[in-house]
């Protein structure tokens, strides 16, 4: 019988991908587990002047100034309620750390790319640019963002480009 972390590793030797599944209100999303540097409890925040709502502000973590980003407030998914539940995941996107605040962390799940369906058009719920597509996990959906395109967009504000040549 084969261990469960060896059938993982089984499964992504097989072409399938890891993600991290998180909650959002009543939803669900994924992101490529890869991007994640940490799980932690949420911390108070020192809030910056003149950011959009859903930049919480920042914490030192070790020495780095991380700025934290409210996943409910940018996905307009309610008022974000912060207590013992509420989990910040520490995001490493190349030269930059970012913190985002989320309701909870649901798995690691190992996807096929046949198990991921183009998105939907959402309308003004969401911009779909950022959506890698709806993942069948069990029997309930998941949302797959590209949180690095997200986080990198020029309205997030967070990452600075890296132009070729310099």
């Amino acid at each position: 019988m084969m261990s469960e972390v060896a059938e993982e590793h089984a499964l992504v030797m097989a072409g399938h991908q890891e993600f991290l599944t998180f909650t959002l209100g009543e939803e669900e999303y994924a992101i490529d587990i890869l991007k994640v540097q940490e799980i932690r409890g949420y911390d108070a925040v020192t809030r910056i002047a003149n950011t959009p709502d859903y930049i919480k502000g920042v914490i030192n973590m070790r020495g780095v100034i991380v700025p934290v980003v409210d996943m409910r407030l940018k996905f307009h998914v309610g008022q974000a309620v912060y207590d013992q539940f509420t989990v910040m995941i520490i995001l490493n996107l190349g030269e930059r750390v970012v913190g985002m605040v989320v309701d909870g962390v649901s798995d690691v799940v190992a996807l096929a790319p046949e198990q991921i369906r183009p998105a939907p058009e959402f309308g003004a719920a969401m911009d779909t640019q950022y959506i890698q597509g709806l993942a069948s996990i069990d029997k309930r959906m998941a949302i797959v963002v590209d949180i690095e395109k997200l986080m990198t967009s020029s309205e997030m504000g967070l990452v600075d480009r890296v132009v070729a040549g310099n």
